[in-house]
């Protein structure tokens, strides 16, 4: 069984996979190994090398494990997931977290701190009215961080859990007046030194943020005179720095960017170049001008895309800025004089651009650190330029465009320089990828015109950052024994034709009794369940098929098919047999079968629509610029292109409004005759904003060629905003049955070879493995196997399946259960469960998807479904939908409970 406190956490906070699989992998380990003062470290490392071999040595004085998590994924949250564990569960009292810099250590203590938007405990319940004293490296010298005799905490509140934050600096070389680190230098009001208090703890935890940056220095030692009794090391490189790194030999779980990018929670990486652009043509300066011109282009594509995903959704607005890597601080100097200058972009950027180095002194640094830290709120700042790669801890999410100036390939395909702007303003994916329509709102572009194919052959190499990895093993992706197709049938046809799933563990017990005597009379019996097919579209639902009148229908039929064949078994099946057989699968199918209508919902009437009249807004965010020649920007892991400008012969239109409408009237909800005055309204608002900052109509005409189509999706964004459509009545709606029922039909899984049935009461360790594997024992469902996607749905199957007014269920397989929730999009729910009183179709969902779009379209389309099917279906139990919070599928919930509180209809 998988821990519950585990389980309550990684609800409560939220946790993506990877953070849930770590936070499990730490809890097995701690049920393998005591931990504690005065361990057999030898002991300990044999018992988790048992299960986690990757783990070859603990490369501390201490047990220390590595979780290796790609930038992005969240590092931070993790830590207090492991915090969370380990105080709940008796483990711990007192941590002690490291950072490796003055900026992590101070986001850390941000984000460790109530007030803050990003805490670390949000949702535990126990860290709310009594939260944990946070000591600093600037405040321990106070003695807030001592507990005194019998273990009263010397802070006001009586805090009973301690953080430590610190800086290796502050442990190891920021000096008392006596010249030693003031962290050990005698403190008189405790009679000892803070760091050997720390070292006097029986239950102190090390959490290392970024520790690849203090494995190889002074700081490891340091880090042993603290004697943990645990240490939990997290990074993005699990190596050490320098020109000989050495890979971690702790590393207990790893994530890798790649990972991260394919599952979607971080953008996708992308190189742009111009098309049919030869750098070697140009000198070094005008290639330098070249890409930053480029890169002020896509960037201002991208400012109309976050705005229009604003507009057009409503999320939160989003103002991207560019990074420029320069070599050096005198190169950093120039370009920002370049940059500000007249000669660039005619000074469209004079104050708007933060220079951050080493060499920067006093106002200036401060001045560069407080743009640093506003760059997602201020929107002051279109451009950065850093030296180098900008370190960790240097968190944004609206870093778009990165320009490296003077780096191989190799340079630019690293986590240090990838991951400053990898990260996802939104939290997650937006779009689909590829050419969808805001696939730029999940992308981060690199302009690199003189790397673009070494960069694309480089992305393309095996252990490539941003090539997926996919692992072949136990546990893998992959399995090493290989993979068999196991067919599931139904219970009914099991009853009906004796057919039987080929694996390992479906036992004996589970397997319904063969119906009928002999193969002729199973012959018989496959052919009524052919009939009786022909009968979904006749009859009301499958509790007609237990009316007489309408078995003799279908016994007349077999009489009819069954005669050609008889003489070709070696028995005769007697006329009065056939309708005893007959009877027999039409009752069965009734019994285990639930009746789910197909349901067509058209509108009677043609519907009309209108836009009303308004001006464009926010046009100050449309900079586009004259492009000379297109850019390819190039998905480095999909290897999809886009394409930022049109070739040159492209047809030229009369007016320049004709380049805004010709795109604007492709679209299916504008009537040009209609709309036509609305729409050269918009469009020569468009081209005004144009106009006041181009030079000349030459420029215009560029850019409304160049960037048409794009300046139109901006438009036609807010048009949306103002389009109303004449509603239609319930009786404006023609509702149609196609079909009463459908038989269920044998159900495919993909299964490794020699894995057995498990007893779908029991958990999968760790969770997130839940849907590699088969389950089975159920007493209710239509199927003897079913497959899982999330533990959640197995905890509501165990629900469903032992509810006494339950009568069948099943988890519907493809294309056995549609429902239309967008054009030409369908979707098919988690459960269908029919009970002695209703029809329920069952949704689990995490907390934190509840109010997705997508979540809340399928939910509106599914409630209406269920109206249509009570009032249209004959049935006479009505239709309930439920979306159900996974972390409300608790042992003490019951059907009837999740029903009351989370029916939408």
């Amino acid at each position: 069984m998988i821990d519950r406190t585990v389980r309550t956490i990684s609800q409560r906070l939220s946790l993506r996979k990877p953070q849930s699989d770590s936070l499990e992998i730490l809890a097995d380990v701690l049920s393998r190994a005591e931990l504690s003062k005065g361990y057999d470290a030898e002991a300990a490392l044999a018992a988790i090398r048992d299960t986690y071999p990757s783990v070859e040595a603990f490369e501390h004085d201490f047990p220390s494990l590595c979780f290796a998590l790609a930038t992005g994924v969240g590092k931070t949250r993790l830590m207090g997931a492991f915090i969370s564990y380990l105080y709940l569960t008796g483990k711990s009292r007192h941590f002690f977290v490291l950072a490796p810099n003055k900026t992590i250590y101070e986001k850390l203590i941000a984000d460790f701190s109530p007030e803050s938007p990003k805490y670390v405990f949000k949702g535990i319940a126990e860290f709310a009215a009594n939260p944990p004293l946070i000591v600093t490296g600037d405040n321990y010298e106070s003695g807030i961080g001592v507990r005194f005799d019998g273990g009263r905490s010397s802070d006001l509140f009586g805090s009973d859990v301690h953080i430590n934050i610190f800086n290796v600096d502050k442990i190891n070389k920021e000096e008392s007046p006596r010249g030693k680190p003031r962290m050990k230098r005698l403190q008189e009001t405790i009679g000892e030194s803070y760091y050997a208090y720390l070292a006097r703890l029986d239950d102190l935890v090390l959490l290392m943020d970024e520790s690849h940056r203090y494995r190889a220095s002074a700081g490891a030692n340091a880090i042993d005179g603290l004697k943990p009794i645990l240490g939990l090391e997290l990074t993005a490189t699990p190596k050490t720095v320098g020109s000989r790194s050495v890979p971690f030999r702790n590393v207990i779980y790893n994530y890798t960017l790649g990972q991260a990018m394919a599952d979607g929670f971080v953008k996708e990486p992308a190189v742009a170049t111009r098309k049919d652009f030869d750098p070697r043509s140009v000198g070094e300066q005008e290639l330098e001008q070249i890409k930053l011109e480029d890169a002020v282009h896509h960037h201002d594509h991208v400012a109309v895309e976050l705005d229009r995903f604003h507009r057009t959704t409503g999320a939160p607005k989003v103002t991207p800025f560019i990074l420029i890597v320069a070599a050096d601080t005198a190169e950093a100097k120039r370009l920002r004089e370049f940059v500000e200058s007249e000669k660039f972009f005619k000074g469209r950027f004079k104050g708007k651009v933060a220079e951050v180095h080493s060499n920067l002194r006093g106002e200036e640094s401060e001045d560069a650190m407080q743009r640093l830290v506003a760059l997602e709120k201020d929107g002051r700042t279109e451009i950065v330029i850093h030296v180098n790669k900008l370190k960790e801890g240097w968190d944004v999410t609206n870093l778009y465009t990165i320009v490296p100036l003077r780096a191989s390939a190799s340079e630019i395909l690293t986590e240090q320089t990838l991951g400053r702007g990898l990260r996802l303003p939104f939290g997650r994916r937006v779009s689909r990828g590829g050419d969808d329509e805001f696939a730029a709102v999940d992308r981060l572009t690199i302009i690199a015109h003189e790397r673009f194919d070494d960069i694309i052959a480089k992305a393309r190499e095996p252990g490539s950052i941003v090539m997926r990895k996919l692992e072949i093993g136990e546990g893998g992706d992959i399995s090493a024994t290989g993979s068999t197709l196991v067919t599931a049938p139904s219970v009914a046809e099991m009853i009906v034709t004796g057919a039987q799933p080929d694996i390992p563990g479906f036992a004996e017990a589970e397997r319904p009794a063969f119906a009928f005597k002999s193969p002729e009379e199973g012959k018989a019996a496959e052919v009524t369940l052919e009939v009786i097919k022909r009968y979904e579209r006749k009859l009301g639902s499958a509790e007609a098929l237990r009316e007489k009148a309408v078995q003799q229908q279908i016994a007349d039929e077999v009489r009819d098919l069954v005669r050609p064949i008889q003489g070709t078994l070696e028995g005769v099946v007697e006329q009065p047999r056939i309708d005893q057989i007959v009877e027999t699968v039409a009752v069965t199918v009734a019994d285990r079968t639930i009746s789910i209508p197909q349901i067509v919902v058209l509108p009677k009437k043609q519907v009309t629509f209108t836009f009303e009249d308004f001006d464009l807004a926010n046009l100050e965010s449309v900079n586009m610029r004259p492009i000379e020649d297109g850019i390819i920007i190039e998905d480095l892991r999909t290897q999809a292109r886009t394409y930022l400008a049109r070739t040159l012969d492209d047809p030229r239109e009369a007016r320049p409004e004709d380049y805004l409408v010709r795109y604007l009237i492709e679209r299916n909800e504008i009537d040009y005759d209609e709309h036509a005055a609305l729409l050269y309204k918009l469009a020569g608002q468009m081209v005004a904003r144009i106009r006041s900052y181009l030079a000349d109509d030459i420029e215009v005409e560029n850019v409304l060629l160049r960037h048409g189509r794009q300046l139109a999706d901006f438009i036609f964004a807010q048009l949306m905003n103002h389009y109303r459509e004449t509603p239609l009545g319930e009786e404006d709606y023609e509702v149609t049955v196609t079909r009463g029922f459908m038989l269920l039909q044998a159900q495919p899984m993909n299964v490794p070879q020699g894995q057995r049935v498990r007893d779908f009461k029991q958990a999968v360790a760790p969770l997130s493995e839940t849907r590699k594997h088969v389950f089975g024992g159920f007493k209710k469902c239509c199927y003897p196997l079913q497959k899982f996607d999330t533990d959640p749905e197995r905890r509501l199957a165990v629900t469903i399946d032992g509810d006494g007014n339950v009568e069948k269920w099943l988890k519907p397989g493809r294309n056995q259960f549609r429902i239309d929730y967008r054009s030409g999009e369908s979707y098919e729910p988690d459960f269908v469960v029919e009970t002695k009183t209703r029809m329920l179709i069952c949704e689990v969902k995490a907390r934190n998807e509840l109010d997705d779009a997508d979540v809340s379209a399928k939910a509106a389309a599914a409630t209406k479904w269920c109206t249509t099917a009570t009032q249209h279906a004959g049935g006479t139990k009505p239709w309930m939908y439920l979306l159900i919070p996974d972390d409300q599928i608790t042992g003490s919930a019951t059907l009837d409970g999740l029903a009351a509180k989370f029916a939408t209809s």
